[in-house]
């Protein structure tokens, strides 16, 4: 597993965290919302998903994703 924190703006409520989290599991990718700092924290693994990927799955979400 690899592990990356994504920069992510837009994030209000504890909506955000459950619509961010919800997203990224169900495409097998652990995510877990550091509200306080902004950020998600991501594990996943490298020979399934790369760390745009993951962006690509929050900016559709609704969020800015930091590059």
């Amino acid at each position: 597993m690899t592990g990356a924190n994504v920069k992510v703006n837009g994030m209000s409520c504890r909506s955000c965290i459950n619509k961010i989290e919800g997203a990224l599991s169900s495409i097998g990718v652990e995510g877990k919302v550091q509200f306080d700092q902004g950020t998600v924290e991501v594990k996943y693994d490298e020979s399934k998903f790369n760390l745009g990927d993951i962006k690509d799955v929050i900016r559709r979400k609704g969020y800015e994703v930091a590059n």
